[in-house]
């Protein structure tokens, strides 16, 4: 039985992933612009928020989730964050 027809008899999708990696993706996004807090905090969130957002996009293309948007933009959020975390990090030191 596939998952498609596991979520016809109520099954739900496997979401948590692209849920978890939206918020990441903000936080490390706003926390990149701090210099000490970006080298602390946004980067590890925003590897997270990269990491889990490319496995959300990963189970959405499988079938297995049905939140593209949200794994897409905070993978998209934390990518942006650690760029600038680690361009800051290049002109302050």
């Amino acid at each position: 039985m596939s998952h498609k027809d596991d979520q016809r008899h109520g099954g739900a999708p496997g979401n948590r992933l692209g849920d978890i990696a939206l918020p990441l993706g903000i936080v490390a996004l706003l926390g990149s612009f701090i210099p000490v807090l970006g080298d602390f905090v946004a980067a590890p969130l925003g590897l997270l928020a990269l990491v889990l957002g490319a496995l959300g996009v990963w189970k959405n293309e499988r079938g297995l989730a049905t939140n593209f948007g949200p794994s897409l933009i905070g993978a998209t959020l934390g990518a942006l964050a650690l760029l600038i975390v680690l361009l800051l990090f290049a002109v302050t030191h």
